[in-house]
């Protein structure tokens, strides 16, 4: 959960992941919100580019964290 915090600009944030999590299960979480900020900026913004980006990213770093998983459980 996050919240706008518009007096100090900042955002105040609570992490809902456990210490339990695998390090697989933690990546998914990750790629699932970056993915899901976008959507938000999308409805927002309407900046498709830069949603776009942001997407492109996200998807970037899903791949490299499976490729990485890959070489490590391959080791």
């Amino acid at each position: 959960l996050a919240f706008w915090d518009g007096e100090d600009k900042n955002a105040m944030r609570i992490d809902l992941w456990t210490k339990d999590m695998m390090v697989d299960e933690m990546a998914d979480f990750y790629f699932q919100t970056l993915m899901a900020m976008a959507d938000t900026f999308e409805r927002a913004t309407h900046q498709q580019a830069l949603v776009t980006e942001m997407k492109t990213f996200a998807k970037d770093f899903n791949k490299k964290f499976k490729e990485i998983q890959l070489k490590e459980n391959k080791g």
